[in-house]
């Protein structure tokens, strides 16, 4: 597996167990129905540009780099609820956010080095 590759599966997996966290499956004390879903939405799109990768075609960059960057919107917007007191507000949500975003960032800079290369060379 590419290393792209590994790291779109590393980012769905990131925010499908932030979804599962908001749900209070994994962590007692987050829940947040908002950020449940709102997670759930990212990782079913990273999970769509995770397959777009494997399948190798022409159009497969660019649907993860529109992957990436709906998934970097939309936690920017949950960045800035935070920020400014609205919706978790703990350390855990601080700290998985900060990570999501530098993922996102890493992944959005290598899908825009790579141009129109196909995807697995």
């Amino acid at each position: 597996m590419k290393a792209l590759t590994i790291l779109f599966l590393i980012e769905t997996c990131l925010y499908a167990t932030a979804s599962l966290t908001h749900a209070g499956f994994i962590l007692e004390g987050h829940e947040h129905h908002q950020a449940m879903i709102a997670e759930a939405v990212i990782a079913a799109t990273l999970l769509l540009g995770l397959i777009s990768l494997i399948l190798n075609r022409r159009w497969s960059r660019t649907a993860a780099f529109c992957a990436q960057a709906f998934a970097l919107f939309g936690t920017l917007i949950g960045a800035f609820t935070i920020a400014v007191g609205v919706g978790p507000q703990t350390t855990l949500d601080y700290i998985t956010h900060g990570v999501m975003i530098l993922l996102l960032l890493l992944g959005l800079i290598r899908l825009a080095k790579s141009g129109n290369a196909p995807p697995h060379q």
